[in-house]
């Protein structure tokens, strides 16, 4: 990065990945709250995979408003709602008197999820050069397992808090929301999407701030010629025959980032470990490990998906996974603990692959013209995915207990051999010559 403002990148692709903060944060805290609620709100398995996938379906409703927020008023201003919806949620959650009003502050909640989503990445993606991109989208990866993390630790120590403990787990994500709202007001607007507004000038001065005069001068040439008219695009834009391939790569990725069954040992972690009798207690600490395997990980993908590449990243994770899950089946049948070994091995793997570099291809992919509307149903399509994987899990682990991983596997398989055949390798290349890859 010696031919940039390394610090000025970081700085603002670390306060625009704030928004990932608080997404690991909702998506984490459901894990660590769920006894409680089960007991509070008397939750079967059906309300407790609506409890835990009503985040997913707020996250739809957020991203269909983060496109139309991101065209009209800018990347900056929908983070900005964003953090205020978590800081609001984040109140409503923890003073729920029963689970229709949780289920609704869940369902807010995911509105800023589903905007924070779509936008740090894609913020990100926007101000970073093309050498470094992959790296600054994946800090926004680093902050959601940070806060994963950090939710899982506290989650844990409150644990002895009593009834009320999974209110004061809810309750204290005003913390980090105030912060993403104050730091969102200090950032600069994308250079794109000013360019797209015909405010050269200003994109002019931020992309300066960037690198140098030369590197302002020839990115902005290359915006201005790839983005077109100032024209709001509609959703059917994105499935027109130039884009359609982008699009439907985009959505195979998301969907496939979900199904392939991972996010189940998240957000059901005491519930895998109780079928095989591990205590509460232990239950809650699992979730502590999976987060500090899913940090350390994560941090290693940072380091290859600029070097080695998105899509090798993507075919061991996939494989990976297909393998593991085999394994797990195995572990949980025979009621072995050892499972907890294979349940963090395919953390790990899941953590170096499929779930940063699918947020990494997402934001790369498509076309400066159509970025907000195909990042949009790329990412629907993602919480779409989320939402049926949490919701059936509970039921099919009642039908079928551990050999619903084979399920998985099976689809890990399918993922794997899409990957292969359908997704292009993107490093090293700028958005708008990625323009031609995909179509």
């Amino acid at each position: 990065m010696k031919n940039y403002n390394s610090r000025y990148i970081i700085g603002i692709s670390f306060i625009s990945a704030l928004g990932g903060y608080l997404f690991g944060f909702d998506f984490a805290v459901i894990s660590g709250a769920l006894p409680f609620l089960q007991q509070q709100f008397g939750l079967t398995a059906y309300w407790e995979g609506f409890a835990t996938g009503s985040l997913a379906l707020g996250a739809i409703a957020g991203c269909l408003v983060a496109g139309n927020v991101a065209d009209r008023f800018g990347r900056k201003k929908g983070l900005l709602v964003a953090a205020a919806l978590f800081f609001i949620s984040s109140l409503c959650m923890a003073f729920s008197t029963n689970k229709d009003v949780f289920i609704a502050s869940r369902f807010l909640a995911g509105i800023g999820v589903g905007m924070a989503s779509m936008l740090s990445p894609m913020y990100i993606a926007e101000i970073a050069p093309a050498e470094v991109r992959g790296r600054m989208v994946a800090i926004n990866q680093l902050t959601i397992v940070t806060g994963i993390l950090v939710t899982n630790l506290v989650n844990y120590t409150l644990r002895n808090m009593g009834e009320d403990a999974w209110r004061w787990m809810f309750g204290l994500g005003i913390i980090p929301s105030g912060l993403f709202f104050i730091g969102a007001l200090t950032l600069p607007e994308s250079p794109r999407w000013l360019v797209n507004a015909s405010r050269q000038e200003e994109a002019f001065k931020i992309l300066k701030k960037i690198g140098n005069t030369s590197f302002a001068e020839t990115t902005l040439s290359s915006i201005q010629s790839s983005t077109g008219s100032n024209v709001k695009q509609s959703y059917g834009v994105a499935f027109k025959k130039g884009v359609l391939p982008a699009v439907l790569v985009g959505i195979g990725l998301a969907v496939f980032q979900q199904f392939c069954g991972i996010n189940v040992v998240f957000n059901y972690t005491p519930r895998i470990f109780q079928s095989i009798g591990v205590s509460q207690d232990n239950q809650l600490l699992q979730t502590v490990f999976i987060g500090i395997v899913n940090l350390t990980f994560t941090i290693v993908a940072m380091l290859l998906v600029d070097k080695l590449g998105r899509k090798p990243l993507m075919l061991i994770g996939s494989a990976g996974l297909g393998i593991l899950y085999i394994i797990v089946v195995q572990m949980l049948a025979a009621g072995s603990t050892a499972v907890s070994w294979f349940l963090l091995s395919s953390i790990g793997v899941y953590a170096m692959s499929l779930a940063p570099v699918t947020w990494v291809l997402i934001s790369e992919i498509f076309p400066n013209k159509v970025r907000s509307v195909a990042t949009s149903i790329a990412i629907i399509s993602l919480w779409a995915a989320y939402f049926i994987l949490v919701f059936t899990f509970p039921i099919l682990f009642d039908s079928l207990g551990d050999k619903t991983f084979y399920i998985y596997s099976a689809i890990c398989l399918i993922g794997c051999l899409f990957v292969y055949f359908k997704v292009k390798e993107t490093k090293g290349k700028t958005l708008e010559e990625l323009e031609m890859v995909f179509h």
